[in-house]
C-alpha cells in the first residue's frame, strides 16, 4: 500500500471556502478516478491560521502516479480548477493570500508485525535506518 497526505495552512477566513471546493470539486474527481480517501481533518492553529490535511490511500506507488495523470489529463477538472481560482483572485493570490503552505508527503508506516507494513515501504525504512 502507498499513503499519501497533503497538508496546507489555510487562513482562517478561507477554511469554508476551501473545504467547500474539496468537498464540491477536488473529492468527486479524485474518487472518480480510483483514489482511497482515509480522512481529513483540520486542525486550528492560532488565532490566524487553520491545518487541514487528507491522507489517502493507494495500492502502490505506480497507482498513485498513474491516478494523478489521469487526474492532470481532465481537462473538464483542470476548468473546474482553473474556475475556482479565477472567482477567487486566480492561483497566485490564493497561493500568497490563503494557503500559506501546501505539502504532499508519502506517508511511511512504522508498524512491522502481522504484515500491516508492506515489505516496499519496511525495506525503504530500514535502508534509512542503516
Amino acid at each position: 500500500m502507498f499513503y499519501r497526505r497533503k497538508f496546507y495552512i489555510v487562513k482562517n477566513e478561507f477554511v469554508d471556502v476551501f473545504n467547500r471546493h474539496f468537498n464540491e470539486t477536488n473529492l468527486p474527481n479524485q474518487m472518480k478516478h480510483g483514489t482511497r480517501l482515509i480522512g481529513r481533518w483540520m486542525v486550528p492553529r492560532d488565532e490566524f491560521t487553520t491545518e487541514i490535511f487528507a491522507i489517502w490511500e493507494y495500492d502502490s506507488r505506480d497507482q498513485y502516479e498513474e491516478i494523478e495523470a489521469k487526474i492532470r489529463s481532465d481537462k473538464e477538472h483542470v476548468q473546474r480548477i482553473q474556475n475556482w481560482y479565477d472567482q477567487h483572485g486566480g492561483r497566485d493570490r490564493v497561493y500568497k493570500e490563503y494557503l500559506l503552505e501546501v505539502r504532499n508527503e508519502e506517508l511511511l508506516s512504522t508498524v512491522e508485525h502481522d504484515g500491516l507494513a508492506d515489505s516496499e515501504s519496511a525495506g525503504r525504512q530500514q535502508e534509512r535506518a542503516t
